[in-house]
């Protein structure tokens, strides 16, 4: 069945070309279907900020999806319902947190392709694996990955960068010119950055209740932890293989903390969490973006989100390195770790209890403004959605 609809697919394609293109109509998608990311922010920015006389539409994979995006008095489609495919084919402007496949890679001829992707970062991607799946696709062309990826090799016009040292990075691994990354950072990041006030209205307007009740349920505790680990090939339980519960549980209710766990997309939980009372997972539903500033830790590994969480200011960062070794024989490093990160390093289970049991994991201010400036310079505090759709209007124009 599989099969089948790949040949289609790759039917389909070639007469994609043929519809004409209104540079007055955008489409945006995300991975498997969901409606997140900064796709998600920059739909919601250019419906609240945009030009009236342009049509911004969500494109989804999945029904569920594009009935939720409905339900907030905005114009989305299953993308294989008629109109959702219409849309597809006549939308000049595409965006994307991935891949072509966020929307539908065969209906994507001609279309001008903005891969907004989903972190700024270190770690070697696409053309640069070295190690692991991804090398076996990129560049060790595997057929089969080949023949069943198409959108993997449909290379993006335009790349979302921030600043010229995640250019280098974003142009090699995506094979396209150093120009042709746009430096203007990521939408996603308003929401962490904005007041308050602002943040508390967009969560009322566009955010389930579930997130509003997190929020005030946080306000509680005098700490607050929140663990997002990076995925890693041979680790789909992370969560109780480099972690004992039921101790760091204890430990939290000590301290009258509260830790988040919030598993990489690509993971699902299966784990039974019922009994404690300290620890909690972050609802597959939810978009963690709107809660991170109500957090006062972040404990990570070799994730990118620890660039996005900098951007916040009086927060800390414990790095939680128990498989450096492996992981980096499994995944390499476009540049090196070390230089690239700051926190409070451990390297066992038993280093990070005593750690969050001493408190003594503050933020060394002086290596978080490096490594801002490095990874996003004057794009911190820009207004990337609004830099983003201005650019549309005048493609290959960049400010």
């Amino acid at each position: 069945m599989k099969l089948i609809a790949y040949i289609i697919c790759y039917l389909i394609y070639p007469f994609s070309f043929l519809f004409p293109r209104s540079p007055r109509k955008y489409v945006f998608g995300s991975y498997r279907g969901s409606f997140a990311d900064n796709a998600k922010y920059l739909f919601l920015y250019a419906n609240e900020y945009g030009e009236s006389n342009i049509s911004y539409i969500w494109l989804s994979t999945k029904r569920a999806t594009a009935k939720k995006v409905k339900s907030l008095g905005l114009k989305a489609y299953w993308v294989l319902e008629p109109r959702g495919v219409w849309h597809a084919l006549t939308a000049k402007y595409w965006f994307f947190n991935s891949y072509t496949s966020d929307i539908m890679f065969c209906l994507s001829g001609r279309a001008v392709c903005i891969n907004l992707w989903h972190g700024v970062g270190i770690k070697r991607i696409e053309y640069n694996a070295s190690s692991g799946p991804l090398a076996d696709r990129f560049t060790k062309k595997n057929r089969y990955d080949v023949f069943t990826h198409p959108e993997c090799f449909r290379k993006p016009d335009w790349v979302l960068s921030s600043t010229p040292f995640q250019n280098h990075f974003f142009s090699t691994s995506f094979r396209v010119p150093a120009d042709r990354c746009l430096e203007m950072g990521y939408p996603r990041n308003r929401i962490i950055t904005a007041s308050p006030e602002e943040r508390i209205r967009f969560v009322k307007r566009f955010e389930p209740e579930q997130t509003s009740e997190l929020i005030d349920r946080l306000k509680r505790y005098d700490k607050v932890f929140i663990y997002m680990p990076t995925f890693r090939d041979s680790q789909l339980t992370i969560f109780t293989q480099s972690m004992d519960l039921e101790r760091l549980n204890a430990i939290m209710a000590a301290k009258n903390s509260m830790l988040i766990l919030k598993p990489h997309a690509n993971v699902r939980l299966t784990e039974n969490f019922g009994s404690l009372t300290n620890i909690m997972p972050a609802s597959p539903i939810m978009d963690i973006y709107p809660v991170l500033p109500y957090v006062h830790v972040l404990i990570t590994d070799y994730s990118s989100i620890i660039y996005d969480w900098l951007l916040m200011d009086g927060k800390d960062v414990i790095l939680y390195l128990y498989d450096y070794e492996a992981y980096v024989k499994e995944r390499d490093f476009f540049y090196p770790f070390d230089e690239n990160v700051t926190g409070c390093r451990v390297e066992s289970f038993e280093e990070l209890c005593r750690l969050i049991e001493s408190g003594d994991y503050s933020m060394n201010e002086k290596e978080r403004k490096q490594i801002l400036d490095k990874f996003w310079g004057n794009t911190a505090m820009a207004d990337s959605s609004r830099m983003i759709l201005d650019f549309a209007k005048k493609p290959g124009k960049k400010k």
